[in-house]
C-alpha cells in the first residue's frame, strides 16, 4: 500500500455549504440561497429536494430566513475559518479543496468592479492555509451562480454569462496568483441535467416543453465548456506554473447481467458520463453528441472559434467525485431502485447502502481510476468521496464513527491498488472534511466530516467544533502516507 511521497492528502468543502454569512460584507444572493430544507420530503426524494421554479425564487427573495434556507448559515466558516484550518492542519492536511463564491466578489455577476471585502476574505483564507503549509485547491464555480443572472440573463444559456465568468475568474487569478497554484473550473459540470437550476441557472418550468428545456441546458453546457477553456488559457498566462483541472462526477455503471442488452445500456450510460471529460481533455465534442443534437433538432450556438478554443486549452489533470456505482438493466422497471447524488438505478445485491440509500462500492473506485487513466493518460485527483451519516454525540462528547473509518479504509485501499496498477493519482480530498450543509437534502444531520459541528437541521446549536474518532485515524493515515492501511 505505497502512496507517492508527494501524495496530496486533504479534505474538501464548498463555499455555499460551509461559509454562511450569506448577506454580509456586500455578498449577493446565489442559487444556493434559494435551496430549502424540506423536512416533510423523503430524504431519498432528490427530485423534490432540488426542484426550483420562479415562485420559489420570489419567495426566497422576500425572506431573510436561515432555518429553512440552511445554506445561508452553513457552519459559519466565514467567521470560523482560522479555527477550522488549524484543525485541518492538526490532521496533517497537505491540501484543502474549497471554492470562491462568485457573489462575494460580484454580487450580481455583471458588476464593473469586484467587491473588495469579498476579495480580502479569500486572500486571508489562502494566507491562513499557506501559514499551515496547506496547498489550496480552488474551485471557481461550485453551485454558487449569482441569482441575478438566473432572473435577468437566462442563466448560462446566455452567451453574455461567459464573459462575466471569465472576468470573475481572471479577477481571482490576478489577486491570488501568489497564493493558489491548483484550480478547478466547474464542479461536477456533468450535473447540468441532474439539477440544471443549481448548475447552470436554468429554470425548466420557464420552457414550453421538456424538449425546449433540454436544448437550453445543452446551450448552457456549451457555454460552460467554452468558459472553462478560456479561463484555463488565462490562468496559464497570469499564473506561471498553474495547474488547471476539470471536475466531473464519476458515475460508474455496471450491467445487471452478461446479456448483451444489459451491457449495451451500461455502456451508453458510461459513454454519456465520459462526454464531459472527452471535451475538456481531448478538446473536442465526440461525434455522437453532435448527431444527437441534429436528430433532436437542437441548435447549439457554437460560434466561430469556439471549437478552436476547446481544442487549444485542455486541462492538466482530471478531478472527480466518487460516491457509488450504479446498475443498468433491460428489466429496470421491475427491479428495486436505489439512488444517490441525484441519480437512480437498479439495486446491486452485492453492495450495502448508506442511510440515504447510496450504494457503497470501494472496488468501483479502483475500477473508475483505472478506466479514467487508461482512457486519457492524465493525472487523476479524487476530490470528493465520503460517507454521509447521522452521527451521535455521546454524553462524554465523543463521536464513535467507526463506520466512517471502515468506509475510508476500504476506499483508500482501492486507491492504493489502482496506484499499484500504474495509475497516476495526485491526491485525495474527502467530502466534506468538516460537517457542512448537505448539497442534495440541505440537511445538517447528513454528516460527512472528521469534525462535528454542533448545529442541527433547524439551525439550533452552539456551532462548537468536536473531533470525531475518525479525526485521529485520518491523522495517522496522513502521517504514515497510508502505511497504517496495511494493518
Amino acid at each position: 500500500m505505497k502512496f507517492p511521497d508527494n501524495f496530496l492528502w486533504g479534505g474538501a468543502i464548498a463555499a455555499n455549504q460551509c461559509e454562511g454569512a450569506w448577506n454580509e460584507d456586500g455578498k449577493g444572493m446565489s442559487v444556493a440561497d434559494v435551496a430549502m430544507f424540506k423536512p416533510n420530503v423523503d430524504k431519498k426524494d432528490y427530485v423534490s429536494q432540488w426542484h426550483i421554479d420562479m415562485d420559489d425564487i420570489r419567495k426566497a427573495r422576500e425572506t431573510d430566513d436561515v432555518v429553512y434556507y440552511p445554506k445561508r448559515h452553513g457552519v459559519d466558516f466565514y467567521h470560523h475559518y482560522e479555527e477550522d484550518i488549524a484543525l485541518f492542519a492538526e490532521m496533517g492536511f497537505k491540501t484543502l479543496r474549497l471554492s470562491i463564491a462568485w457573489t462575494r466578489l460580484f454580487p450580481n455577476g455583471d458588476e464593473e468592479k469586484p467587491n473588495e471585502k469579498g476579495l480580502l476574505f479569500y486572500e486571508n483564507v489562502f494566507k491562513c492555509l499557506r501559514k499551515h503549509n496547506i496547498e489550496p485547491l480552488v474551485t471557481l464555480s461550485h453551485y454558487e451562480m449569482p441569482l441575478y443572472l438566473v432572473e435577468n440573463y437566462e442563466g448560462w444559456a446566455s452567451r453574455e454569462v461567459v464573459d462575466m465568468f471569465v472576468k470573475f475568474a481572471t479577477t481571482c487569478f490576478e489577486r491570488y496568483k501568489d497564493l493558489v497554484k491548483y484550480w478547478l473550473t466547474f464542479n461536477e459540470i456533468d450535473s447540468v441535467f441532474r439539477h440544471p437550476f443549481t448548475t447552470v441557472g436554468i429554470v425548466e418550468d420557464n420552457y414550453a416543453s421538456k424538449n425546449e428545456a433540454e436544448e437550453a441546458i445543452y446551450k448552457a453546457l456549451h457555454h460552460q465548456l467554452v468558459a472553462s477553456a478560456l479561463v484555463t488559457k488565462y490562468a496559464r498566462e497570469i499564473i506561471p506554473g498553474a495547474q488547471i483541472g476539470c471536475m466531473v462526477t464519476k458515475t460508474l455503471t455496471y450491467p445487471e447481467t452478461c446479456n448483451p442488452e444489459d451491457i449495451y445500456l451500461a455502456m451508453m450510460d458510461n459513454r454519456t458520463n465520459n462526454l464531459y471529460t472527452d471535451v475538456q481533455v481531448r478538446g473536442k465534442y465526440p461525434l455522437w453528441i453532435k448527431k444527437l443534437w441534429k436528430d433532436k433538432g437542437f441548435e447549439i450556438p457554437i460560434l466561430e472559434g469556439d471549437e478552436e478554443i476547446l481544442a487549444a486549452h485542455t486541462v492538466d489533470f482530471i478531478s472527480f467525485s466518487y460516491y457509488m456505482s450504479m446498475v443498468q438493466s433491460i428489466h429496470a422497471e421491475k427491479r428495486e431502485k436505489v439512488g444517490g447524488n441525484l441519480t437512480t438505478g437498479v439495486k446491486n445485491p452485492y453492495l450495502s447502502t448508506s442511510e440515504w440509500g447510496w450504494q457503497i462500492d470501494p472496488k468501483g473506485l479502483e475500477i473508475s481510476l483505472i478506466d479514467l487513466y487508461d482512457r486519457y493518460q492524465k493525472p487523476l485527483w479524487i476530490v470528493e468521496n465520503g460517507l454521509g451519516y447521522n452521527d451521535v454525540v455521546n454524553e462524554d462528547g465523543t463521536i464513535e464513527d467507526d463506520y466512517r473509518i471502515n468506509y475510508f479504509a476500504d476506499h483508500f485501499k482501492a486507491i492504493g491498488h489502482a496506484i499499484e496498477n500504474g495509475v497516476e493519482v495526485m491526491g485525495y480530498t474527502s467530502w466534506g472534511c468538516i460537517d457542512i450543509v448537505s448539497a442534495s437534502t440541505s440537511q445538517m444531520s447528513k454528516r460527512y466530516g472528521f469534525i462535528y459541528v454542533d448545529v442541527d437541521d433547524y439551525n439550533k446549536g452552539t456551532y462548537k467544533r468536536l473531533k470525531k474518532k475518525s479525526f485521529d485515524w485520518y491523522k495517522k493515515v496522513i502521517e504514515t502516507n497510508g502505511e497504517i492501511l496495511k494493518d
